[in-house]
């Protein structure tokens, strides 16, 4: 198995100039001698891996998409309204446009945790539960990580995103699919897998109830129970 964080995520350098993810995540497999993957993608890591299938179809060998974006979707009402709510009171607009602009002087400790606050409590937890719905552990492990991210891409340099619009083309995808979504994500999230499982040739759906956004977090045992029984099933 090969796990790898994308650009500005973890490990990997923060992103320059024009980014785009799925040919990273091919040219990563290139680099590793991968000629064909089976791809699990989490959040917009689903969606890069269904840009890599439309790109590449003969390296993908099958898709897992968890709580997946799409690119070149735009969030349905209410979700975006609800969202940029959530964020504008973490943070004043004022303060987030210089964060997103890279003009500040500085970058307040108390914003980034704020900022991750919000994100994690509107989709991690599910904008219809409170944060001691889920463990203590899981709930801290997400702020930290969303800190993370907020404090690079308010910090690092600036780039730009090659993003493909894949909303029309879901009927190419050639590769088996599976969808798993928790029941308790934003409702354009659940959504979203509503439309993978209807146009995406043959997919199949595994709902989580009880879950947000990151079920491989919040329920790892039932969704590696479920990856695995997809991986080995007969091709």
């Amino acid at each position: 198995m090969i796990r790898y964080d994308r650009r500005g995520h973890g490990d990997s350098t923060d992103p320059e100039g024009t980014v785009s993810h799925h040919r990273d995540l091919l040219a990563l497999m290139t680099a590793l001698g991968v000629d064909q993957a089976d791809l699990i993608g989490s959040s917009m890591g689903g969606a890069y891996s269904l840009d890599a299938a439309l790109a590449a179809p003969e390296r993908v060998r099958s898709i897992a998409l968890v709580g997946a974006g799409l690119s070149g979707h735009e969030w349905p009402e209410p979700m975006a309204t609800e969202v940029r709510e959530a964020m504008l009171e973490a943070v004043p607009l004022e303060k987030l446009e210089r964060y997103r602009s890279h003009s500040a002087e500085r970058i307040d400790p108390a914003d980034v945790r704020a900022m991750a606050k919000a994100n994690v409590d509107y989709l991690v937890v599910g904008p219809q539960r409170t944060p001691d719905a889920v463990d203590k552990s899981f709930y801290v492990q997400a702020i930290a990580m969303c800190e993370d991210l907020y404090r690079r891409e308010w910090s690092g340099p600036q780039w730009t995103e090659d993003v493909p619009d894949t909303r029309h083309r879901l009927g190419e995808i050639t590769a088996p699919t599976l969808v798993l979504v928790g029941l308790e994500d934003a409702s354009g999230l659940v959504e979203l897998a509503d439309v993978f499982a209807r146009e995406i040739p043959g997919a199949r759906r595994i709902d989580f109830p009880g879950t947000g956004h990151l079920p491989p977090m919040e329920r790892p045992a039932e969704v590696t129970e479920a990856l695995l029984a997809w991986l080995r099933k007969p091709t």
